[in-house]
């Protein structure tokens, strides 16, 4: 017996229907969010580093208003499937169409507060309800 493994064979369609009704919500919600990144070509947010220009594509998580240094902030959780990252809009207490569970495009540069990557003002545009 060696202990080489053996070589992976392409997935066919009943392997895939069974990784599929074998993965969680989580996962396969995760996955479509990473394919949906890759088909626009946006930077996966778990690639992203500090101060680099990205445009980037997810589904908002949560969505809340969040004073900084005592100026109005509308800040909002972006997942890709990768990782997370914090979209802040500073001078804004809400925003049309910007709420939980809404797919959106955000392109900025990235930076790091607090361990986690956000982007300050970022030029943003919706994606069409029709497509989630």
């Amino acid at each position: 017996m060696s202990d080489d493994p053996r070589p992976q064979k392409p997935a066919g369609r009943f392997r895939r229907m069974l990784d599929r009704l074998s993965s969680s919500q989580e996962e396969l919600e995760s996955e479509e969010l990473q394919e949906d990144a890759a088909t626009a070509g946006c930077t996966r947010i778990g690639d992203c580093h500090d101060r680099q220009i990205v445009t980037v594509t997810g589904t908002l998580r949560t969505v809340t208003l969040r004073p900084r240094a005592g100026v109005p902030a509308l800040e909002a959780e972006l997942f890709d499937g990768t990782a997370a990252l914090d979209v802040v809009w500073l001078g804004r207490r809400s925003i049309v169409g910007i709420e939980p569970g809404r797919k959106l495009i955000a392109s900025g540069r990235v930076s790091i507060d607090r361990g986690r990557r956000v982007l300050f003002n970022p030029k943003y545009e919706l994606r069409p309800l029709g497509r989630e």
